[in-house]
């Protein structure tokens, strides 16, 4: 691991505090960092779903492998200095898949990564038909994700879908097992109600993540509301991906039906700010010291 990951380690757990309310967008790609990043944004996550909708163009069910994930982490660390949260899904198999999984992302950069104890293949957090494994089989994979890492400031976070099966308070018992096996923070995913987002950072004390997806089974409450509530990140995890698929098909529809993107310039990001987003400077910097033409 480079002195440089190591250091945003350390950062990242001290910025991770209960109320603390911290957003935390999603990316699928390194482009996407780059954006998240330069609009002022203090950490991100590498989102699953993103990654398999933009990557593959497929839904969120488990289709990206670990290599596959790896090289966008590596690829969005090389861009940004931010923390990154990575979205390990399962942990591609049991707790010894799981202790190459923690390997493989933490040397490509992760600082922290989240496990969720769905079934594989997983699905998508607020998607109906989710199963889990027993308590038991995600307990003994978080300890192995705890053994494996390098640097115990690389964050292990617990993600819990049993809300949907079990209910709250199976849930919430879950996750009061998880932060026992070692679990660094937690996340019980889609309570449908303030009542239940109030009680999960009440009932287990400790670092949560609360998701906030756009048409969700979540209340889409404020930064504000959410850190009084206890939450240390507020995370919108698919809100990059969204706003570009949009701005896409209206943009692309407008030039199909019209032959001209006369009309809706202004959407489009102009050359001169588009470089300026992928650090065409720094090459241009290199090519002058290097006497190669300018990019």
């Amino acid at each position: 691991m480079s002195a440089r990951n190591t250091e945003i380690n350390r950062q990242f757990r001290q910025l991770l505090t209960p109320g603390a309310g911290h957003l935390m967008p999603g990316a699928a790609n390194a482009l996407a960092a780059r954006v998240i990043e330069s609009t002022g944004h203090k950490m991100l996550m590498v989102s699953g779903a993103a990654v398999a909708n933009t990557y593959l163009g497929v839904p969120d069910i488990g289709l990206v492998s670990l290599s596959e994930l790896a090289g966008h982490v590596s690829a969005i660390r090389d861009v940004v200095e931010i923390p990154m949260l990575v979205d390990g899904d399962t942990g591609f198999g049991n707790a010894i898949n799981v202790v190459h999984t923690i390997k493989v992302l933490e040397r490509a950069g992760a600082n922290a990564i989240m496990l969720e104890d769905q079934t594989f293949p997983k699905r998508c957090g607020h998607f109906e038909g989710k199963e889990v494994v027993s308590k038991f089989e995600m307990v003994q994979k978080l300890k192995a994700a705890v053994d494996a890492r390098e640097d115990d400031n690389m964050m292990i976070l617990a993600r819990t879908d049993a809300r949907s099966i079990e209910g709250l308070e199976g849930a919430i018992e879950r996750a009061l097992a998880y932060k026992e096996a070692g679990a660094d923070f937690l996340f019980i995913e889609a309570p449908v109600s303030v009542d239940e987002m109030l009680a999960i950072p009440r009932e287990v004390p400790g670092i949560h993540v609360c998701n906030l997806v756009i048409g969700g089974k979540t209340p889409l409450l404020s930064q504000k509301e959410l850190a009084g509530m206890g939450y240390s990140v507020v995370l919108y995890a698919n809100i990059a991906l969204q706003a570009s698929l949009l701005a896409m098909e209206k943009c692309l529809t407008h030039l199909h039906d019209h032959g001209s993107i006369v009309g809706v310039e202004d959407q489009l990001m102009m050359f001169k700010e588009r470089q300026k987003m992928v650090n065409a400077d720094h090459f241009n910097a290199l090519a002058k010291r290097f006497g190669e033409r300018l990019v």
